[in-house]
């Protein structure tokens, strides 16, 4: 069972005021270790893709990557924000390298994202300490308040997305840095304008975005799928499914030689 102690209604009116919230720690340090071990083998597994590009048509198979999302401690949190009946949408390790980790331009997820409605939440997972000198998230409170935008291309510099919210909508002298030690986590909503700088230090800064839906958020299908046509890293953490919205992954079973040992993984099989 969860250890965290929530204050719901304060907690909600933070985050409709801000559009972000801090929880300083909450997974424990034996799992943060699995977690940046599990970045490490994924990386072995997908040498073609920068430590920045790990995402969500990785996990369909992953028994790890779906017990570390649907750990309780992260579900209460979230609970709090869209309900008891719970999905996942997608998830995506963006690990910055030491000295040449890429930068994440401004930008609003929602932009990105084929969901309907677009009630989502996200948790970004600190792997490892996230600080300005690595490249912590940033973001500009109150900007959720705003309409998505369009997003325009952006290749002329390195850069996680290739993309980012006009400029004429952001004012990144308001920005703020969220820092967070190792096994903190921070959730921002989907219209909120985000970023982060490159890495350039001698500290790798990785992170796992987790993005959360009530059950009655419909993913609407583009590809890649899985073999099965579903979205690849859809499944129900907690609650009851509403028929005709989504149609969930089976939980992926652990199979020796083929997924990342952990603990409790016998309980996958």
């Amino acid at each position: 069972m969860s250890t965290l102690t929530l204050d719901k209604n304060a907690l909600r009116e933070q985050y409709d005021r801000e559009g972000y919230l801090l929880f300083p720690k909450v997974l424990d340090d034996d799992l943060i270790a699995e977690a940046s071990d599990h970045i490490d083998w994924l990386q072995k597994r997908n040498p073609d893709l920068r430590p920045e590009l790990l995402g969500h048509t990785l996990m369909t198979n992953d028994p790890f990557w779906v017990r570390l999302v649907s750990d309780p401690r992260l579900l209460d949190i979230v609970e709090v924000f869209i309900g008891e009946n719970i999905g996942l949408f997608a998830s995506h390790y963006i690990s910055k390298p030491p000295f040449d980790g890429q930068p994440v331009l401004w930008h609003q997820d929602g932009s990105y994202w084929p969901l309907e409605p677009m009630e989502v939440i996200t948790i970004w997972l600190a792997v490892d300490a996230s600080t300005p000198e690595n490249g912590c998230m940033r973001v500009i409170p109150g900007t959720h308040t705003l309409d998505l935008k369009e997003l325009q291309d952006r290749k002329d510099i390195a850069n996680v997305l290739n993309s980012e919210t006009p400029p004429e909508f952001v004012e990144a002298e308001k920005a703020v840095d969220c820092i967070l030690e190792r096994g903190g986590v921070s959730i921002h909503h989907p219209n909120i304008i985000h970023g982060s700088e490159a890495n350039l230090s001698p500290m790798r800064r990785a992170g796992l975005t987790i993005r959360y839906i009530p059950a009655t958020t419909k993913i609407h299908l583009r590809g890649p799928l899985s073999p099965e046509g579903r979205w690849p890293s859809a499944f129900l953490l907690r609650g009851s499914a509403v028929e005709g919205i989504n149609d969930y992954n089976p939980y992926p079973k652990y199979i020796e030689g083929e997924c990342m040992p952990f603990k409790g993984c016998e309980n996958w099989k």
